[in-house]
């Protein structure tokens, strides 16, 4: 069951010329400093301590896949959120994910892939160097957000794992540690979480593993250490604290289809003309602006039409939804 509240307060945006300021990136920590030296492209062994608490990341600023919107504050985007491991209510992540333990980080790649294994996250992402995006977040319950996510392309992760002609999908599986996550003691929702995506759509270059968020690493009430963004779909495509990547040469299970498939459908992209059976996806409200938000059209694809209609080229986008 979805959990509609108004946002009790509001939070002024940011400018655009602030989200990547370079005062945020002056105080270098030794330990990043020393991962940075050793060829790790703002990735390093220790970046995220146990307790979860965020550090700087060194980020470069991607223009091409920027909004010119101001995004939302800090403080929005991680006491407004969706995170069922940590509860229903939208301050449950912030407030019951204090004892999640992001490192350290292992990822297993398996499945239709030359190279499969274990990867520590550092050497996952080894090489790789991570650009600030600004996305529009936009949830299925009607809500919206712009965020300056820190990451990687997916594409460029998943090409070193060299997956074969059979991998067709790839999917996503989230941790299971209902000791740390207290929304997994509850049957709100059959765990652990798993999400997946057609390759082609993974491959497409707005898609990203996220890292961070604001040139810091990510908060346990955001994903913490490593999560999906495909921001032409809804944001429970956007799987958190993944665990798993797997290529597979059938359409995987995700959880939301699995619970009610009858009102979240594999693809989960944007669509303002198909409504959820309980409220119309026609308008969002902006996360931010007043106590209630302002109410504004959603745009086909979250606004990313351009970019991404010709992957659902000849697709009843009502039929596949």
């Amino acid at each position: 069951m979805l959990i509609r509240r108004p946002r009790p307060g509001d939070s002024a945006a940011i400018l655009p010329s602030e989200i990547t300021s370079e005062s945020v990136y002056l105080n270098r920590r030794k330990l990043l400093q020393a991962a940075l030296a050793a060829g790790v492209a703002g990735i390093g062994a220790g970046w995220v301590s146990e307790a979860g608490a965020v550090a700087d990341l060194k980020v470069q600023r991607n223009a091409k896949y920027s909004l010119s919107d101001a995004p939302n504050s800090y403080e929005d985007i991680t006491t407004y959120n969706n995170f069922y491991e940590f509860g229903l209510d939208k301050s449950d992540p912030a407030e019951n994910s204090s004892r999640f333990k992001p490192a350290p980080w292992t990822v297993a790649v398996t499945g239709e892939a030359e190279h499969t294994g274990k990867f520590a996250l550092e050497d996952l992402l080894k090489g790789h160097a991570i650009e600030e995006r600004v996305y529009r977040l936009r949830c299925v319950e009607a809500w919206s957000m712009v965020i300056p996510w820190a990451g990687v392309p997916l594409a460029d992760v998943l090409k070193r794992f060299k997956p074969t002609s059979k991998a067709k999908y790839v999917a996503f599986k989230t941790v299971l540690r209902p000791e740390e996550m207290p929304g997994q003691r509850s049957r709100s929702l059959d765990w652990p979480y798993v999400e997946g995506l057609r390759i082609d759509e993974a491959m497409h270059p707005l898609s990203l593993l996220a890292v961070g968020l604001y040139g810091k690493t990510l908060p346990n009430q955001n994903g913490a250490p490593l999560r999906l963004v495909t921001p032409w779909k809804y944001g429970f495509k956007g799987i958190k604290s993944i665990v798993e990547i797997r290529f597979t040469e059938k359409e995987p299970p995700t959880t939301w289809n699995i619970s009610a498939p009858h009102e979240y459908g594999f693809y989960a992209n944007v669509n303002p003309n198909v409504d959820h059976p309980r409220w119309s996806q026609a308008r969002e409200r902006k996360i931010g602006a007043g106590v209630f938000g302002s109410r504004v059209p959603t745009l086909m694809f979250n606004g990313y039409e351009q970019e991404v209609a010709s992957l659902y080229k000849g697709m009843d986008l009502k039929k596949y939804y």
